[in-house]
């Protein structure tokens, strides 16, 4: 039987789904939950890839010279060195699980947190403090998301939940594919001036990179609020800081980073204003299930000597 190792199970949530079940019915699976080295990786042929947590380089290929397939989850791959890969003849097939309901969620849980002032309330009454301050609801005010695909999409099914308007903007976007989702189209910078809460959703790419710079956080409400769950480049990070710390803008829930984790000095950790959580939007309980399920699909497939989606452009 093929030897398969799932990479860095951190939340040990692999052994228990039904996909690795199912791929045990057709190889010899381990699943490791800490970082491996290449050494532990001999012999094995398939490698199950969480995520960016393994960056692929040519010198890991050179180094695992049994491996002829990478199962890799999710939408991005900036990790892997794809020409490193066709040079070693290791098939890199995607497992994307289509989208993030757990960032869809989080969107909401981190405007909720920074526009109530959830941390800071929180801290307050366990220093023995009674705040009541007075603060913004979901309800009646509009929100906009920019990027509205499968994530985007969500959001805004849950956003109508609360009662909130919806405008969206996608460089494709129509006015009938917003409206099938809920939403009106906007163009970008019309949609940053009128919305009470902005939520990122693109995807990354040399395009999107800094969408959300220093004039376009110009054009946001001072009342009003940026979250981000996507990518961290989407915005400019010095221009936030900058806005963040000048009140030109009301607060900010992230979750993305231009780099991570944050350095111990950054200075989005000094501002009041935001909310700060460490990329925890796509490990959930339903990620992993969903995760595990297309990994097992996509290895079976290979193994039966079937085509495999690939990443676009590879």
């Amino acid at each position: 039987m093929p030897r398969v190792a799932i990479l860095d199970d951190l939340h040990h949530a692999w052994e228990q789904t039904d996909g690795v079940r199912r791929m045990r019915e057709r190889a010899e699976v381990t699943v490791f939950t800490r970082k491996v080295t290449p050494a532990e990786l001999q012999g094995f042929d398939i490698l199950v890839a969480n995520r960016e947590r393994t960056t692929f380089t040519r010198e890991l290929f050179q180094q695992l010279p049994a491996v002829k397939a990478i199962v890799q989850t999710g939408n991005h791959a900036n990790h892997l060195d794809f020409a490193a890969a066709a040079e070693a003849n290791v098939v890199v097939a995607q497992a994307s699980a289509g989208y993030s309901i757990g960032a869809a969620e989080l969107v909401f849980g981190l405007a909720q947190a920074v526009m109530r002032q959830i941390p800071a309330n929180d801290a307050a009454v366990r220093r023995g403090e009674w705040p009541v301050p007075s603060t913004p609801v979901l309800h009646g005010k509009t929100l906009g998301i920019v990027g509205l695909g499968r994530v985007g999409q969500h959001v805004a099914g849950i956003a109508r939940g609360f009662g909130m308007r919806v405008l969206a903007w996608s460089r494709s976007l129509t006015p009938d594919g917003a409206a099938a989702a809920g939403a009106e189209r906007r163009e970008l910078d019309d949609l940053l001036r009128e919305s009470d809460v902005v939520t990122l959703h693109a995807s990354l790419s040399p395009t999107s990179r800094g969408l959300i710079d220093a004039r376009r956080l110009g054009l946001m409400k001072p009342t009003a609020f940026l979250v981000n769950t996507a990518r961290g480049p989407l915005v400019d990070e010095a221009a936030l800081v900058t806005a963040l710390r000048e009140r030109t803008i009301a607060g900010a829930g992230l979750d993305v980073f231009d780099a991570e984790p944050l350095s111990k000095d950054h200075p989005l950790l000094a501002l009041p204003n935001v909310v700060l959580t460490p990329h925890i939007g796509w490990p959930t309980d339903d990620g992993y299930q969903r995760f595990a399920a297309v990994a097992a699909d996509v290895l079976i497939d290979y193994l039966d000597g079937k085509d495999v989606p690939h990443f676009e452009g590879h």
